[in-house]
Order: C-alpha cells, then sequence, then structure tokens
C-alpha cells in the first residue's frame, strides 16, 4: 500500500504544469543578470530563469503547483528590482552595487 501511494505522489509531481512568462525588470548589467537568473534558478520549482539585459526582461519557466507569478515578482523585488509592476524593495537596491542602481550604466 505504501508503495502505491508513493508511486501517486510520484507520478502527480510529473503531471505540474509547467508556465512560462516574461517578467520587465529594471535589471542595468552582467551582475544584475547574476542575481536575478542566480537566486531564480536556484528555487525548487522554477525549471529556468534567463535575464535578456538589452530588454530587461526576464524569462522564467515554473511549475505552477510551486511557484505562482507574483511570489516570483516578489522574489526579484526582494533582490532589489522592479519586477512588473511590483516595485523594487528599496533597502536592497539601496544595498545593490553601483552599475545595478537605477541609472547605474548611464
Amino acid at each position: 500500500m505504501l508503495l502505491v501511494m508513493a508511486s501517486c505522489a510520484v507520478s502527480s509531481g510529473a503531471d505540474a504544469e509547467k508556465v512560462t512568462a516574461k517578467i520587465m525588470t529594471n535589471a542595468e548589467c552582467g551582475m544584475c543578470k547574476e542575481k536575478i537568473e542566480g537566486a531564480l534558478n536556484f528555487e525548487r520549482g522554477i525549471v529556468f530563469a534567463e535575464l535578456d539585459i538589452p530588454s530587461k526582461v526576464v524569462t522564467v519557466k515554473f511549475k505552477n503547483d510551486v511557484f505562482t507569478l507574483d511570489k516570483i515578482r516578489v522574489i526579484v523585488s526582494e533582490l532589489g528590482y522592479d519586477a512588473d509592476e511590483v516595485k523594487a524593495n528599496t533597502t536592497a537596491q539601496s544595498n545593490l552595487p553601483a552599475c545595478c542602481k537605477p541609472g547605474g550604466m548611464k
């Protein structure tokens, strides 16, 4: 009986829908890219995250039974970056290197 329950639990996780979303940020440079991708790619339930610096868009593929898009936006915000309509955590933003702060690469 335990074996049947364990196999059901494993198979239900495999059936989770994977969703791809794009999040607009105010990231500026390669350090921003490393910070955002590093934080998101190590979260359980996120399949991948990639920041395109020129467009400032993070593409995230995630399991929707583990994460919501809003939760991902909050993670990005807590790193010090805007994430769509979710504004950056001001304390985290002030602790970013100068090049990562808004306008830092100008």
